[in-house]
């Protein structure tokens, strides 16, 4: 989802439930947020329930502190060492979208800490940092500063509060008449005391159970534009990520999948790999979906890939479903013309009279993720207990995974989170494939009498051709509308495979056969009678969430089809899209209003070939506009200019907020270029690196601005709403230039 991870995706129902939640200021329970039965079920699935792991040093404190959960125990997170130097853990993976900057400098606002001496670490598996609305740990549905916002203000109070506590008990003052100030506490004489000569005194303390937070205008580091923690290390090289673990005596792995989802080895020759430099054993192992394949492992990566090369494989592929891209479109089309499941069920008998008629077939292909980091995951096994080294989105969830293939209770395997090269939802899915794979290494090689920790290292070439993707998805349309853009009916399909069906998720996110990510953003924000039926075909291709999940084809089939009806009947299409969100959607008016004025539309005169193009888009609760300038150039086309308006509420750091925008706007960009899409031929998928299934380059970026609507509300996230709109902006610049809409991505002009 950004379940986002995300990016998981959070979908519109499960959201709702996670807003009412947000509103309550304290004492968040973990997994409120969801129905009593649906979170005992993730948490039996997943491993997550609370106590279901050893508390470690932070058990004499959660002893004392029995009123407290984990998620609100200070010693969790927050270590002061004497030199005063503060170090907060993150409950979330950080790859790339800037939490481990962003939920340090929430609770540092409240610790009063100096942030020049501010540090931060990831968490693990320990229950403490779990989402404390979800109940289990995760990072996605771009829910990591919306979830934790007022968890960490707590923990940063809670933490001042007993370094002041302890303050008072040396000098023997009445605690009410201290004060912080940036790393100390201030008597009312002047003196004062360093939080690092305080810390293990207020420490041992019992930790308040309420707290008294700043108000909003008192703040000094939330809403300041700041560096990120990791900005040094990243832009000299010198960060580390899951793929630079190292370990004594660790060896690498590489595994040699079948080239169809879901295919079995039918023989196997190893003999020249065996004898190949470095190799230490090479074995057969199950794999995700039902599969076999082949593990190499040697004593480093290349050793054991160019060993991998080496073998000699023959496969059976006669029981599973070979997928063909042509073929697929096909099906889905016939599919389209049939009854089925109903999200909206308007009365559509207007299309019958209307005087204007728009008939659509829109067509999004597979997407891979390609996370500049290859996927990766170290496992060291010592006797009954085993550690984990991976940049994951889910480490309970994979922890437990792996602790089941090796046999082990799950409170024996320790999850040490990596800082990750992006991820983009893949680095959270329910079957914890790549991490169960690693596991099934692990397990072979001690079989065999292999006893190391061993790094298994996905390639390029591996995840392009056999990871997860984004579904491939078919939408028709059918509008009627009058001479004033007043839609009469509008009768909707969607074909799509189902993300969550088949995982601990679909019980509460499919709903009457119908996925909620497949329709998210459908319909909204305008009032229009819509009739939408949506199909979910069994297909031998493994579906994930990809950043955004379902509004990157919803927002895009939206907003081309409210700017054709704009066109058509000759309005303008901010003034058209404003007069339909009639007086209920004020946010959205807003973040688009802002981009609008920002961007000089209908004020600046374009350059000759220019055109204007608009989208605005709502996803997890965070609305992003753009207005965009856009031009063919020998029937290419190019995007010169972006001005995005958004409003996701409090910006923690206007830094953040910025680089969200620009690297969703980006990849929004992406799914526009030529070579866009992951396409199958006889079961195997077609692309194999980024020679032959592009990303934008730098050559490709636009000018971005990015302005935000100022609010003092709780914020809600901005991992994945900056990309939705931008496609579907770019399209209708596109179409307005050359007066045919776009119904593709990538964009098809021919």
């Amino acid at each position: 989802m950004h379940f986002n991870a995300t990016t998981f995706e959070v979908p519109r129902a499960l959201q709702g439930l996670i807003d009412r939640q947000q509103a309550r200021s304290e004492g968040h329970e973990a997994g409120a947020g969801l129905p009593r039965r649906s979170f005992l079920k993730l948490g039996a699935l997943s491993g997550l329930a609370l106590g279901a792991f050893p508390l470690g040093a932070m058990a004499q404190d959660a002893a004392a502190n029995a009123a407290l959960k984990p998620t609100q125990q200070p010693l969790a997170f927050v270590h002061i060492a004497p030199d005063g130097t503060t170090t907060i853990t993150i409950n979330r993976l950080d790859f790339g979208q800037g939490v481990q900057t962003a939920l340090p400098m929430i609770l540092a606002e409240e610790l009063d800490a100096d942030w020049a001496r501010v540090k931060s670490v990831h968490g693990n598996n320990d229950p403490a940092y779990v989402d404390p609305l979800f109940g289990m740990h995760i990072t996605g549905g771009s829910g990591s500063i919306a979830h934790s916002f007022t968890q960490y203000r707590e923990l940063g109070a809670r933490t001042r509060a007993m370094l002041v506590q302890a303050a008072a008990a040396r000098w023997q003052l009445d605690a009410a008449t201290l004060q912080t100030r940036q790393g100390f506490v201030v008597a009312p004489n002047g003196q004062r005391l360093g939080y690092g000569e305080l810390a293990e005194a207020a420490m041992a303390l019992p930790v308040p159970k309420t707290v008294t937070l700043k108000d909003p205008k008192d703040f000094r580091l939330i809403g300041q534009a700041t560096n990120r923690l990791d900005a040094q290390a990243k832009s000299s090289g010198q960060q580390d990520y899951g793929i630079d673990v190292r370990r004594p005596g660790m060896l690498s792995a590489v595994v040699a999948h079948p080239p169809v989802f879901g295919a079995r080895l039918k023989s196997l020759d190893d003999s020249a790999a065996r004898g190949m430099a470095g190799v230490k054993a090479v074995l057969r192992v199950p794999l995700d979906r039902g599969g076999e394949g082949v593990a190499v492992i040697a004593d480093g990566y290349w050793n054991a890939r160019q060993a991998r090369a080496a073998l000699k494989l023959a496969w059976d592929d006669s029981q599973v479903e070979k997928v063909d891209s042509a073929r697929q479109l096909a099906q889905y089309r016939d599919l389209a013309k049939k009854a089925g499941p109903r999200k909206y069920d308007a009365d559509v008998s207007g299309l019958k009279t209307a005087k204007h008629q728009i008939k659509a077939e829109f067509q999004f292909p597979y997407l891979a993720h390609t996370p500049m980091e290859p996927l990766n995951c170290t496992i060291e096994v010592q006797g009954d207990k085993a550690e984990m080294w991976v940049g994951t989105q889910m480490p309970g969830l994979d922890g437990m995974a792996a602790a089941t293939v090796l046999g082990l209770p799950p409170q024996n395997i320790q999850v040490h989170v990596q800082m990750a090269g992006g991820g983009f939802g893949r680095r959270a899915i329910p079957s914890s494939d790549y991490v169960v794979e690693a596991a099934q290494v692990v397990k072979a090689a001690r079989a065999a009498g292999v006893n190391a920790p061993i790094r298994l290292v996905w390639s390029r070439e591996d995840d392009v051709k056999g990871g997860y993707y984004r579904p491939m998805h078919l939408h028709t349309a059918q509008i009627g509308f009058d001479a004033k853009g007043r839609v009469l009916g509008w009768d909707h399909v969607i074909v799509g495979q189902s993300i969550t069906k088949g995982s601990p998720f679909e019980g509460f996110m499919v709903k009457d056969g119908i996925d909620a990510t497949a329709v998210e953003g459908m319909k909204e924000p305008y009032d229009v009678p819509m009739r939408l039926t949506v199909h979910h075909p069994q297909v031998n291709v493994p579906v994930l969430w990809w950043r955004s999940v379902g509004s990157t084809h919803t927002a895009f089939v939206m907003e081309t089809l409210i700017d054709e009806i704009a066109r058509t009947t000759r309005q303008d299409p901010v003034a058209y899209r404003l007069a339909l969100m009639g007086d209920k959607h004020p946010r959205h008016k807003a973040a688009l209003q802002l981009a609008v004025d920002k961007s000089g539309y209908g004020k600046k005169k374009l350059p000759a070939g220019r055109a204007w193009g608009v989208a605005v888009h709502e996803s997890f609760n965070s609305v992003v506009a753009y207005v965009v300038e856009a031009s063919v150039k020998k029937g290419v086309p190019v995007l010169h200019n972006v001005t995005a308006g958004v409003h996701c509420n409090l910006v923690v750091n206007p830094r953040t907020l910025e680089a969200q925008v620009q690297g969703g706007a980006l990849m929004g960009l992406g799914m526009c270029l030529p070579g866009a899409a992951i396409t199958l031929k006889d079961g195997q998928v077609e692309q194999s690196n980024f020679g032959d299934y592009p990303v934008p380059r730098i050559t490709d970026m636009p000018k971005i601005a990015v302005h935000s609507v100022p609010s003092a509300d709780a914020p809600t996230g901005m991992g994945e709403p900056g990309l939705p709109p931008l496609a579907p902006a770019f399209a209708n610049a596109v179409a307005s230039l050359t007066g045919k809409p776009v119904r593709a991505l990538p964009f098809k002009l021919a």
